[in-house]
């Protein structure tokens, strides 16, 4: 069912794949910053509230939606028409009984939660638009396997525009908490349509015991390491909150938020596109070790520079930003915070590799071993270092990457020292440089600036004389076949 590409091809689709992510991240970020503060400005924190809760009792239900299927689809070398067949009616079977479930408890979640009746409505509208979405699976899967991201993209894009727009539309025409209802309406319908014209498939019904057998043997680990995930990293913060009180929990919120926004932005988009490409190419192992060279390459280019310089300047900005310094003790957390993301960076593409190459058990096993660390650890080192305790758990767990990219050596070569270790070098360097300018100069406006536009400076001259890297090069290098 799928056609043989060439590497070339591959590497392209991945380029364009990858720049049409960021690019969705940049203008969903800008476009729902915008709207959240027009909604924000008209409607009351009651009726946004309603919203959030709504909406979070959706996502549960999201996540029990599916085991893993849909990630099997992507990682098989070859699908066939009983394997997408299979997928669409387990996951139908699934939604739908969720979804019934969903409007069987509406009067105890109305109760729970007193709802008024528009909230009521708002439920059943998200209970209808999660079925809607769940249509759009089988050609979103399609389009991964064949690294056209962009036009997921597109959809995507599209989504967010109906939907913001709307919700600030009608929330000036003063429909309250039903501009949402109408949104969330209009971008479902809008995006099943658009995502069959640009991916067209005709849904189908049935059931293959041997393709579901060959499914669940994947998803199921799969959808394992998901939940621990949730579970390692959801579920802890309530247990903060709980122990440590909210203020606390804010202090730690905050300095993890601003820490992990470069992986956030970076790594996650990195590592959607990752998992296809490897699974395109698994049978060569060569190939998928060289990929792995490159995203560790690339990645640490970008991060480490970053980190570091988050790290020299959130200090600065802390103390310019107006009714900022409130932060202030959040910093020794936010720079723990920072080394563990930079350790952490680097499971991640290992974690796609094992799941691409199908030896989803061990991605499982290093997620098992790192939910239970994190709940052991915690209370522990809660009890001994406070709001301390929690970041330094997580740095803990963020080193053991090495263990990560270890055990990867059994399945590809590759090399890690050799790609990362001129970025690093020549981003603590110029760490240095930014920390010395930033103590000569007096002037907190002037002395900002002028060691961030130094700083990078200084990071492309040292790549380029020290390690003969030219930054501008390797851009370029990017668009050539």
């Amino acid at each position: 069912m799928d056609k043989l590409e060439t590497y070339s091809q591959i590497k392209r689709k991945t380029l364009i794949s990858t720049l049409s992510l960021f690019f969705q991240s940049g203008y969903s970020a800008f476009l729902g910053l915008a709207a959240n503060l027009i909604v924000t400005i008209l409607l009351s924190p009651k009726i946004f509230g309603m919203y959030i809760t709504t909406l979070s009792i959706i996502s549960v239900l999201n996540y029990f939606s599916d085991i893993g299927l849909a990630a099997s689809l992507v990682q098989k070398k070859e699908v066939h028409e009983d394997d997408i067949k299979t997928t669409f009616t387990i996951q139908q079977l699934m939604i739908i009984t969720g979804i019934s479930i969903g409007f069987l408890i509406t009067g105890f979640v109305g109760e729970f939660y007193k709802l008024p009746p528009s909230g009521i409505y708002l439920y059943w509208v998200l209970l209808i638009s999660f079925f809607i979405s769940s249509l759009k699976t089988i050609p979103s899967i399609l389009l991964e396997r064949k690294i056209k991201f962009q036009r997921i993209v597109l959809v995507q894009i599209v989504e967010n525009t109906v939907f913001y727009l709307s919700v600030i539309i009608f929330a000036l025409l003063k429909f309250e908490l039903q501009s949402f209802t109408i949104a969330v309406v209009l971008r479902a319908i809008i995006g099943l349509i658009l995502i069959y014209i640009l991916s067209p498939w005709r849904p189908q019904l049935g059931i293959s015991k041997k393709s579901l057998k060959e499914l669940l043997s994947f998803g199921l680990p799969f959808q394992a390491s998901s939940f621990l995930a949730l579970f390692k990293d959801d579920l802890i913060i309530l247990f903060l909150g709980k122990i440590l009180g909210f203020e606390a929990l804010g202090y730690i919120g905050w300095a993890k938020k601003w820490a992990e926004a470069p992986i956030r932005i970076i790594m996650d988009n990195i590592s959607r596109v990752l998992f296809p490409v490897i699974s395109r190419i698994q049978h060569d192992k060569e190939k998928v070790g060289t990929v792995i060279d490159r995203i560790l390459y690339y990645q640490t280019l970008v991060l480490a520079p970053t980190l570091i310089m988050m790290a020299v300047f959130m200090e600065k900005m802390v103390y310019i930003i107006p009714k900022y310094s409130k932060w202030a003790p959040a910093l020794p957390l936010f720079y723990i915070f920072c080394l563990a993301s930079f350790f952490s960076s680097y499971s991640s593409p290992f974690m796609n590799l094992y799941n691409a190459l199908g030896k989803v058990k061990i991605s499982f096993t290093f997620m098992f071993g790192w939910t239970i660390t994190t709940w052991v650890l915690t209370p522990l080192f809660t009890n001994l270092f406070g709001y301390y305790g929690f970041p330094f758990v997580l740095l803990i767990i963020a080193l053991s990457s090495v263990m990560v990219s270890y055990k990867a050596r059994a399945f590809v070569s590759f090399h890690l020292f050799d790609s990362i270790h001129r970025s690093v070098i020549s981003a603590l360097l110029m760490g240095v440089i930014i920390v010395t300018l930033i103590r000569i100069i007096p002037h907190p406006y002037v002395g900002f600036f002028a060691s961030f536009i130094v700083g990078a400076l200084s990071y492309y001259i040292i790549l380029l004389t020290v390690f003969k890297t030219n930054l501008v090069g390797e851009l370029r290098a990017l668009f050539v076949k």
